[in-house]
C-alpha cells in the first residue's frame, strides 16, 4: 500500500520509505533504475510520487548496467534498486562491473530480516547479502534503524565517489521501510554530503620528476584511458596534448576527448607507437590486459619509462616499474604538469612525429579502401563504414557498442568527435551492457542513442527493447546478425547438436521490436543500412535494424582469440 507522505507530516512522523527518498533527493539523486518486487515495490512507487524518476527493467543486471554508466556520465552515483536474494545477485554483476571500471554506483537491495537470516530459519529469499557483496565492491552497508538512514546513504555516496570511484552496496531489510520516527528528528538526521570527491593534489616533487623524464624523451607517447574521460578535465587534457606535441593513443571510452581526426592522434598507428615509444605517460589508463600489461611483443624491445597519473597509489608498479608516479585526481595532476612545463616546451623530435604520421597515413588509406565496399550480404567493414559516416554527420549521438568482432572492428573504424559519447564493455569486456547503457545514455543526456550490437551480445539484454518502447526512448539498435557467436558457419561432424557457436538461421530481430510497438528494419546492404539509421535518428522512435552480415565474416573472439586456451590433444588427433 502506498502511504501519503502528508499523513506522516500531519502526525509528526516519517517512515523509512520517505527518509530514503529524502536522503537521495538531498544529495541530488533523482533517477533510479530498478526491477520492482518484494520488499521494494512500494518504495519505487513512493519515489515516483515524490518526483523521482524510477525506470523499471526486465532484468536487474541491465538496470545495474544502466546505473553504472549513469555514474560514468554524471560523476555522481547511479542507483540501481533490486529485490532480495536472486534479484540482488542479478544486480551484483553490474555492481562488480562498476567497481572494476571505476564507475560510481549504489546498489540498493531489499533483504530478509536479520534475526531470521542469522539463525538460518528459512525466510523468503533468505541470504546474507552483505557478506556476499563485500568482496565485489568498494564498501557495503546494512541499515537497520530509521534514524541511521541519513548516515548510511551519506557513507554510500561518499564511498562511491571518493578516491577511485566504484560500487557501493546498501542492504535494506524490509522492516526498515515501515519504521517510523519523529518527523523533525528524521529530517534532521539526513546528511547532505559535502565535497564527496575532494581534489587530491599531486606532490610537486612528483610533478617535477615527470617533467624531467618527458624532457629527455625521444619518442614519447600519451595514453588516455576512460578515467581521463570520467574526470571531465577535457580542456586541460587537450591543452597538455597540444602543448607537448606528443602523439596520443585513446583507449576506447576515451575516444573523442580530442577528435579522433586530430593531427596528434596515434590510434591508426597503435601497434607502431606502443612498440617504438621510449617514454609513455598514462592518464587515467591502467597497464592491464587491454594494454598487454605493458609487456611482450606488443611493447617491443625498447626499455620504456612510464609516467602514470592515478588517484590510487597502489595502481603504480602493478605490471611495470612506474618511473614517475603522480598520485592525485586527473584534473589537478594535468594542471600541475602544465604549470611546471612553463612556456618554453620543446616538441618531440620530428623524426618521431613524422614516423607516426607516415604509418597513420598508410593505415588510414588501407582502412578507407576496406570500408568503401558495398558487399551483399555485408561484412563488418562495409557495415561499420556506414556507422562511421553517421557519427561524422551527428557527432552528438551517444554510441553504445558491444560484441566480439562488432566491438573490436568498431573501435578502430568509427571515429568519435566529442568526449563521453562512446560507451562500451569496459575493462572486463563483459557482454550484456548494451541495452542498459543505451537506456541510461538516453535518460541522462537526452541525446539520440545508436547501439551497435553483435547478435550474441544483444541476446544478453535483448528483452530490454520492451523497456525502450515502454519509455519511448530515442534509441536505434543495430544488430549485426551473422547467425552465430563470432561466425555462423561452424559445423559439428558426427555430433547430434549443432555447434555451440551457431544460432537460428535467418533470425529476424527487427520483428521483436515491432512486437513492442517500435520500428523494425531488415537490411542486407550498406546503402540500406545507411538509409535505415538516418531515418531512425531523425524519427527519434525506438528502432531495431536487423543488419544481415555475411555469416563467414569475422574471426574467433574478434581480436583476442589468442586468449583462448589451445588443446594439444585435439591438435594431435586432428
Amino acid at each position: 500500500m502506498v502511504v501519503d507522505a502528508s499523513q506522516h507530516q500531519g502526525g509528526k512522523l516519517i517512515d523509512g520509505f520517505h527518509l530514503i527518498i529524502k536522503a537521495l533527493q538531498l544529495n541530488d539523486i533523482e533517477t533510479v533504475y530498478n526491477v520492482p518486487g518484494i520488499p521494494i515495490t512500494d518504495l519505487g512507487r513512493m519515489m515516483q510520487i515524490e518526483g523521482m524518476r524510477v525506470l523499471s527493467f526486465r532484468h536487474e543486471q541491465n538496470a545495474g548496467y544502466a546505473a553504472a554508466i549513469s555514474g560514468f556520465l554524471n560523476k555522481k552515483p547511479g542507483v540501481c534498486m533490486t529485490v532480495s536474494a536472486p534479484g540482488f545477485l542479478n544486480g551484483l554483476t553490474a555492481l562488480a562491473h562498476a567497481t572494476t571500471n571505476c564507475f560510481p554506483m549504489i546498489l540498493i537491495s531489499g533483504s530478509s530480516e536479520r534475526e531470521i537470516v542469522d539463525l538460518q530459519q528459512g525466510d523468503y529469499e533468505e541470504m546474507d547479502q552483505l557478506a556476499v557483496a563485500k568482496p565485489l565492491c568498494k564498501a557495503a552497508y546494512r541499515i537497520l534503524n530509521a534514524e541511521d538512514i541519513g548516515i548510511g546513504f551519506a557513507r554510500a555516496i561518499r564511498g562511491a565517489l571518493s578516491g577511485r570511484p566504484g560500487g557501493v552496496y546498501v542492504d535494506i531489510p524490509g522492516k526498515l521501510l515501515g519504521q517510523t520516527m519523529d518527523y523533525d528528528s528524521g529530517i534532521n538526521s539526513l546528511i547532505e554530503v559535502i565535497d564527496p570527491s575532494p581534489k587530491h593534489l599531486p606532490s610537486p616533487a612528483a610533478v617535477r620528476r615527470a617533467i624531467e623524464l618527458l624532457r629527455k624523451a625521444e619518442r614519447p607517447l600519451i595514453i588516455l584511458g576512460k578515467g581521463a574521460a570520467y574526470a571531465q578535465a577535457d580542456a586541460d587534457i587537450k591543452t597538455l596534448v597540444e602543448k607537448t606535441g606528443i602523439p596520443y593513443l585513446p583507449m576506447s571510452m576515451a575516444k573523442g576527448l580530442l577528435p579522433d581526426t586530430h593531427s596528434q592522434s596515434a590510434a591508426p598507428a597503435r601497434s607502431l607507437v606502443l612498440r617504438e615509444s621510449d617514454t609513455v605517460i598514462l592518464i587515467g589508463a591502467r597497464l592491464n590486459w587491454l594494454l598487454s600489461h605493458g609487456k611482450g611483443k606488443t611493447w617491443g624491445s625498447v626499455n620504456k619509462k612510464f609516467v602514470q597519473i592515478d588517484i590510487e597509489p597502489t595502481e603504480m608498479d602493478s605490471n611495470r616499474q612506474i618511473c614517475a608516479p603522480i598520485v592525485g585526481d586527473i584534473g589537478s595532476c594535468v594542471r600541475a604538469l602544465l604549470n611546471e612545463m612553463g612556456d618554453n616546451w620543446s616538441l618531440p623530435p620530428s623524426s618521431w612525429t613524422k614516423l607516426v604520421q607516415e604509418k597513420k597515413n598508410t593505415n588510414i588509406e588501407r582502412m578507407a579502401q576496406r570500408i568503401r565496399n558495398n558487399n551483399v550480404p555485408m561484412d563488418y567493414h562495409g557495415a561499420l563504414g556506414v556507422i562511421r559516416k553517421i557519427i561524422m554527420e551527428r557527432p552528438d549521438i551517444m554510441l553504445v557498442n558491444e560484441g566480439a568482432n562488432t566491438l573490436d572492428f568498431a573501435r578502430s573504424i568509427i571515429d568519435m568527435f566529442q568526449p563521453r559519447k562512446r560507451l562500451d564493455v569496459g575493462t572486463w569486456g563483459v557482454m550484456g551492457i548494451g541495452m542498459g547503457s543505451s537506456i541510461a545514455a538516453a535518460i541522462e543526456t537526452g541525446n539520440p542513442v545508436l547501439a551497435i550490437e553483435g547478435d550474441s551480445a544483444f541476446g544478453f539484454s535483448g528483452m530490454e527493447i520492451e523497456t525502450i518502447c515502454r519509455y519511448n526512448l530515442p534509441i536505434c539498435v543495430v544488430v549485426f546478425n551473422n547467425g552465430g557467436i563470432y561466425r555462423g558457419i561452424d559445423e559439428n561432424n558426427d555430433v547430434k547438436d549443432i555447434s555451440t557457436t551457431v544460432f537460428v538461421k535467418g533470425a529476424r530481430y527487427d520483428i521483436m521490436m515491432e512486437a513492442f510497438g517500435g520500428k523494425g528494419y531488415n537490411v542486407s546492404s550498406p546503402d540500406e543500412l545507411l538509409n535505415a539509421v538516418r531515418e531512425a535518428i531523425v524519427s527519434g522512435q525506438p528502432t531495431l535494424i536487423n543488419a544481415v552480415i555475411d555469416e563467414a565474416s569475422g574471426t574467433e573472439s574478434g581480436r583476442i582469440g589468442n586468449l583462448n586456451p589451445q588443446s594439444i590433444i585435439s591438435k594431435k588427433e586432428s
